[in-house]
């Protein structure tokens, strides 16, 4: 079951170990993702016990704007479409519905996001960022 809802405590207990050991966040901490969590609209896939098995989260100004970021699903469950469902969840809650720009990057799964619609920047020249050294370590190996 995939549903667009805040976080738990104990999802975020959950969360938090399969996010610190991703390629774009390694070593993050536990508060930072309990706070991006709080300050996003999160998209969460169950199983049939309730237990968390996937995430995603949009950072946005519910108005123009979205950035998919922290798709991720337990490896257990992976290969069924839910990463792909978890986009399309938050792509269609209400308050989303006037986002003129969707945006998210990968490194590896550009084929799930493209049956979405999603697909190269058209205009890379107009982006601009600013990437500073990560606020926390990455995991001991």
């Amino acid at each position: 079951m995939i549903r667009v809802e805040r976080p738990t405590d104990a999802d975020i207990d959950l969360l938090h170990p399969m996010l610190r050991k991703a390629y774009w966040s390694p070593g993050i901490p536990r508060d930072t993702v309990a706070r991006a969590c709080a300050n996003s609209l999160c998209a969460i896939a169950r199983d049939e016990t309730g237990a968390l098995i996937g995430f995603a989260r949009a950072v946005t100004d519910r108005a123009v704007f979205a950035w998919v970021c922290d798709v991720i699903i337990e490896p257990a469950h992976r290969g069924k479409g839910l990463g792909r469902g978890l986009v399309r969840a938050l792509m269609g809650h209400p308050d989303l519905q006037t986002v003129r720009r969707w945006m998210l990057g990968t490194a590896d799964a550009h084929g799930v996001y493209a049956e979405l619609g999603f697909g190269p920047i058209k205009a890379p020249e107009r982006l601009m960022e600013v990437i500073k050294p990560a606020h926390y370590k990455k995991p001991a190996a």
